[in-house]
């Protein structure tokens, strides 16, 4: 037995517990606001000018490079990214953690949601259509056209193995463009007419009913509704920020708000 004088066991049932008290005391900073997942961790800096934001993260930065020596914590600076989220053409001057330059990027994958510097969420899309791809090549002998399960079975497939990749995060990413929302409404159809050997002639809109199955875009209001009615029920300051006034809007990007999803295909 030897003394641990930084650091948490890994792979023990505590170990999460304990990260989490070692990493409680973590450097906050007026300008920036700082979101964290276990390990991951986001820092925000909002400001109209480029610099100011820059400085404004460089602080934060300096105050938890000094606290990483304190606790002997190496940052992982090789999947760190700095991303300008604007719709302008400038980005934010580089900042540093630990002497290295955070590299620039127009995109940061954060607890498994892509995040494009414009918000558009085409990335993100697009990279679950390629996964949803994937898992269903690496399916196709059990679901196609030529296997012999029910299509009770299959339909049981899609939705518990196929379709929670793209609705993961639906909150977030149904406030894309009705463009980059067809993706997904395409590679749904297509996996329904290859899964029940559906003719070409016969519509979308009539797979959906005899399938009894929601298109992307009434799941986009049904789990925004679910996800309002649960926030309902909590009294939280940041819950707050979430829905009503002062919620989240898009209205340069002509998108619709966060609250507003679950209302926004509705018919007019």
């Amino acid at each position: 037995m030897h003394v641990i004088r930084s650091g948490v066991p890994q792979g023990s049932v505590l170990g999460p517990v304990l990260y989490l008290i070692y990493t409680a005391d973590l450097p906050a900073h007026a300008s920036t606001t700082t979101a964290t997942y276990a390990d991951d961790t986001a820092i925000l800096s909002t400001h109209k000018n480029q610099d100011s934001a820059s400085d404004s993260l460089q602080q934060h930065l300096n105050l938890i490079e000094k606290w990483l020596r304190q606790w002997r914590i190496k940052a992982n600076t090789d999947k760190s990214v700095q991303v300008t989220f604007t719709l302008r053409r400038k980005t934010c001057p580089p900042v540093k953690l630990c002497n290295v330059e955070i590299p620039q990027a127009d995109d940061a994958k954060y607890l498994g949601m892509h995040l494009d510097r414009r918000l558009t969420w085409r990335k993100h899309i697009w990279t679950k259509r390629k996964q949803q791809d994937c898992k269903l090549r690496g399916m196709y002998w059990l679901i196609g056209r030529k296997s012999q399960l029910s299509d009770a079975s299959k339909m049981t497939i899609y939705k518990t193995i196929l379709k929670p990749i793209w609705t993961y995060g639906i909150q977030l990413w149904g406030t894309a463009s009705h463009s980059n929302i067809e993706i997904l409404e395409r590679f749904q159809s297509k996996t329904m007419r290859a899964m029940f050997n559906i003719p070409p002639h016969i519509s979308n809109k009539y797979i959906n009913l005899d399938l009894n199955l929601r298109t992307v875009k009434e799941e986009i209001e049904n789990y925004s509704k679910n996800y309002q009615t649960r926030l309902d029920q909590y009294i939280s300051q940041l819950v707050t920020e979430l829905q009503g006034e002062g919620s989240l809007r898009y209205s340069r990007l002509k998108r619709n708000s966060i609250p507003d999803l679950a209302i926004r295909f509705a018919e007019k």
